[in-house]
């Protein structure tokens, strides 16, 4: 028996496709190929080059969105679990109303708002001398590794807190409830029951949270001018200033296998699990 083919569902799928294509295959495979060109052939001299030049910022940019994302996923459970367990129902449905702000903020808007967020002169040194917390010539810039880091956690946090909450809120509630009974503290029912059964989603938001990090140049361009520096930015820099594509190439491809080792612990844990329930 011949299977028909849905040309209007081909036809509907298809811009979706052509334009994952063009934007990320295309150019994926396109930086690939420079990362290995050269003049005579095939060549390892762009990769030389880039761990030479930028191996303190490869190491810093995975220090850093590493680090983004452990906090991230702590604070996406402590929410999570109170919006589960949390016993005042205004508080739970204050915090529900305000963690979500940051998703509809874009990345560079939130860049240029801890610019102005945490400069020397910016509102929370001026909110903390004003409350009496600090003094003027105490007041100092955090336009830095740490304001990378912030921003990285604010501007995420939803994102990772709606999945977990969401796989949270479709547990059975009686394992809870029973667990409750038997005197279990909130944060022994959170971290006893609710996460080991949400480890799942939370990999998952966790990988997707890495490989946007991973990628985002308008952040450490606008928070700080020290070196170390995010590889988006070298990346950015050897183009507009030495027209260099290999070496440009050759982080992106580095950024690529970062990004393959995250989704590879996320797929070998998957693998572990599933093996354990068969």
């Amino acid at each position: 028996m011949t299977r028909r083919i849905d040309w209007w569902g081909l036809a509907l799928l298809a811009p979706a496709f052509l334009l994952m294509f063009a934007l990320f295959v295309v150019p994926a495979f396109s930086s690939v190929v420079g990362a290995f060109a050269g003049e005579g052939g095939p060549t390892l001299a762009h990769f030389r080059r880039a761990f030479g030049t930028y191996g303190g910022d490869i190491w810093f940019t995975l220090w850093m969105v590493v680090a983004a994302v452990l906090i991230i996923a702590a604070l996406a459970v402590l929410i999570g679990g109170y919006l589960t367990l949390g016993g005042s129902r205004a508080a739970v449905a204050v915090l529900a109303w305000l963690y979500r702000w940051p998703l509809f903020v874009p990345m560079v808007c939130a860049a240029q708002m801890m610019r102005s967020f945490l400069a020397r002169n910016g509102m929370l040194n001026n909110t903390l001398i004003a409350s009496g917390l600090l003094t003027p010539a105490g007041a100092g810039s955090m336009l830095d590794w740490r304001g990378i880091l912030i921003t990285f956690v604010w501007k995420q946090l939803p994102f990772v807190t709606l999945i977990t909450a969401g796989a949270m809120a479709a547990l059975d509630r009686s394992l809870i409830e029973a667990a409750r009974d038997l005197g279990a503290s909130r944060m022994r029912v959170l971290f006893g029951i609710i996460v080991p059964l949400v480890r799942g989603p939370l990999l998952v938001a966790s990988v997707l949270t890495f490989v946007t990090l991973m990628s985002v140049l308008s952040v450490p361009v606008m928070l700080t001018a020290d070196s170390p520096t995010m590889i988006t930015v070298d990346m950015a820099y050897r183009i507009t200033t030495f027209g260099d594509y290999g070496t440009a190439d050759a982080l992106g491809v580095i950024s690529y296998l970062l990004t393959m080792g995250a989704a590879w612990l996320y797929l070998r844990d998957a693998a572990r699990q599933r093996a354990v329930f068969r």
